[in-house]
């Protein structure tokens, strides 16, 4: 069972310079609700209520004034600061004292998951005694992704980053459930050309002792990757047609907490008073009020 979460939010942001030269780009407006929020509720819709994020060296200011420690949503949140981006593996070495003895998730601060049973598939995923259990969505373009190659049975035979020539068209997304091997494997990594450990490399540790399985986030599952400034809008236009066609909001961390039963109304009221008079404000109202 996987209790312990960690969202990856540090990076230089570089594809969507200048706006991120003075905010971390998560941080940046989604539609209506900065971009932390998204993979802060897919973790929440894990039900897991321990979660570190790792951010940028002198940004840490910037996220406590959104989210200080997570009392307002019912979770026990943690800060870490990154000195440089050297992978996503490093995340459970700078993570090792908060991981403990516990499994843990991860996901990166830019990714968007979207989907009818989404809930289902997360809460599924976090079952995991032993292994690592990833997201694989169905992409177009998979040379542009790591994708994991399965056969009728479905096992996963083999990844690979970013093939030349076609090998899969199952993307491996940025939402990952590890045992506790992580840490250990993590460490043992060696970085690549690009003066990074790859999240690639971590994988085949798993995959090579056959324990790598996957859940597939199906046709009314969207994953989208905010990483540049046309996916990135492509993104906050998605989240505001569903919400203004369906009246509901993606990501209402308050929401989700109050489903979740971790908080009580009083929380709600609490949060309407800091964000002010907005509309994600109005749509909390209505929360309490139904």
């Amino acid at each position: 069972m996987v209790n312990k979460g960690i969202i990856l939010a540090g990076g230089t942001g570089t594809r969507m310079s200048p706006l991120t030269k003075a905010v971390n780009k998560q941080l940046l407006p989604i539609y209506d609700k900065p971009l932390i929020f998204y993979p802060l509720s897919i973790l929440m819709l894990s039900k897991i209520k321990n979660i570190l994020i790792i951010v940028n060296k002198g940004q840490l200011d910037q996220y406590k004034k959104l989210i200080p420690n997570g009392n307002n949503l019912g979770i026990n949140l943690t800060y870490a600061e990154q000195e440089s981006p050297r992978g996503l593996p490093e995340a459970f070495i700078l993570g090792e004292n908060f991981i403990g003895n516990d499994n843990v998730a991860l996901i990166l601060g830019d990714n968007f998951f979207y989907g009818q049973g989404l809930t289902n598939v997360l809460i599924k995923s976090k079952k995991i005694k032993k292994g690592v259990k990833v997201i694989l969505h169905k992409v177009i373009k998979p040379e542009l992704y790591g994708v994991a190659k399965i056969n009728y049975k479905n096992k996963i035979l083999g990844i690979r980053e970013k093939p030349k020539k076609y090998y899969s068209d199952l993307a491996i997304t940025g939402l990952y459930y590890f045992d506790n091997k992580v840490v250990q494997y993590s460490k043992k990594l060696k970085v690549s050309k690009r003066n990074e450990l790859e999240i690639t490399d971590l994988l085949k540790k798993y995959l090579k002792r056959q324990e790598m399985t996957y859940e597939l986030l199906g046709r009314g599952g969207a994953w989208l990757d905010t990483g540049s400034i046309e996916d990135f809008y492509k993104t906050s236009n998605f989240v505001a047609a569903i919400e203004n066609r369906q009246g509901f909001k993606i990501a209402c961390i308050e929401e989700i907490a109050l489903n979740n039963k971790w908080i009580k109304k009083d929380k709600v009221i609490n949060a309407i008073k800091f964000y002010g008079n907005c509309e994600y404000s109005k749509y909390l109202k209505k929360i309490i009020s139904s």
